[in-house]
């Protein structure tokens, strides 16, 4: 009898624990706007993915005339709401006349059924983007270990780097990919194949950093990008818009802006912004917190000279945020156009 109740009890608690664990699972809906003309999935381009939770979908937004292509990736880290952001208003308001743009809003799936481990991340937030409340979903930096564990004691890139056992499960250090690998490497591989497949002149990968990094609210652009990164830095900063540029080093492995650019013929690019709710030096991590950037904490470290950023009691929002992306992408794309008339990209939708 006791043999049985201790089952009962046992059955009851992991059915009762599932609830919240399988919410996690369930993804905010992402709307498509008017200018989105294909729905794609990423396992369209591997099938190996396909039923997995490292599948995704990929949004093809398409002008009436002919031109170049952009590929836009938002959510390789779901703990950088920015980028994920991002990509989601791109698809649900922007509008071609030229060319063809492609945007994966959630590059890493996996990573988005849980949240960073210790950090006390919100699940979702909320905030205002021209006059309408959209809700984001965060995640972890990594896939989740429910889908690829163990981690080793060191993980080798596929380029034969070392690094941390944990970052197996990295995104941004699995690139150009393992079709054979982990749920992290195939991703990453798939990621590859739509730029294999459909040859993107631009690929733009959007992140967040806190504002301590030293690489943050800049350009990170692989050496046959370099030009177009430099050139539209100068034009964002005669527009009051203050953003380095960094080359991909050559010698740090598995990151799309060099993978990218040395697997394919794009012209590979990975943007940061500032975000507090990232850094080591904040308070609590609320929503608050990820919504406005404002932490007590950074505007004392600002006040010491602490940070590679400007911030005062202003804050670091996250609509100020998505609004780098933005404008940094257009300019990008602008950039390029001015040497390429005949595959321009023409967009609208940002105000």
């Amino acid at each position: 009898m006791k043999v049985l109740l201790f089952s009962a009890i046992t059955v009851f608690m992991v059915v009762t624990s599932l609830k919240p664990f399988n919410s996690q699972r369930r993804l905010e809906s992402i709307n498509p706007g008017p200018g989105v003309t294909q729905i794609k999935k990423l396992s369209d381009y591997f099938s190996e993915l396909r039923g997995t939770f490292g599948d995704t979908e990929v949004y093809v937004l398409e002008g009436k005339q002919q031109g170049g292509c952009a590929l836009i990736v938002g959510g390789t880290h779901p703990n950088e709401p920015a980028g994920y952001a991002t990509a989601r208003i791109i698809v649900e308001n922007f509008t071609l006349t030229k060319g063809k743009l492609i945007v994966i809003p959630r590059a890493n799936t996996s990573a988005f059924s849980h949240t960073q481990p210790l950090e006390a991340t919100p699940r979702m937030i909320r905030f205002l983007w021209n006059g309408r409340e959209m809700t984001i979903g965060i995640g972890s930096r990594l896939t989740n270990p429910i889908d690829q564990w163990p981690d080793p004691r060191l993980y080798r890139t596929v380029t034969g780097q070392a690094l941390s056992g944990s970052e197996q499960r990295n995104l941004n250090r699995a690139y150009p990919g393992n079709p054979r690998g982990t749920l992290t490497e195939k991703i990453a591989y798939a990621i590859m194949q739509v730029i294999r497949t459909e040859n993107p002149e631009l690929s733009i990968d959007l992140h967040e950093a806190a504002p301590e990094y030293t690489t943050v609210n800049a350009i990170v652009a692989h050496d046959r990008a370099i030009d177009i990164a430099v050139e539209a830095a100068m034009m964002l900063e005669l527009e009051g818009i203050d953003i380095g540029v960094e080359r991909s080093p050559k010698e740090f492995r598995g990151l799309s802006h060099r993978e990218w650019g040395d697997n394919s013929e794009t012209l590979a690019f990975l943007l940061e912004v500032a975000n507090p709710s990232q850094g080591r030096l904040r308070g609590r991590t609320d929503e608050r917190l990820v919504v406005t950037g404002l932490d007590k904490f950074y505007l004392k470290a600002a006040k010491a000279g602490r940070l590679n950023v400007p911030y005062d009691e202003n804050g670091l929002p996250l609509k100020l945020r998505v609004w780098r992306h933005l404008k940094t992408i257009q300019m990008i794309i602008d950039t390029f156009n001015a040497y390429n008339p005949d595959d321009s990209i023409l967009l609208t939708g940002l105000e």
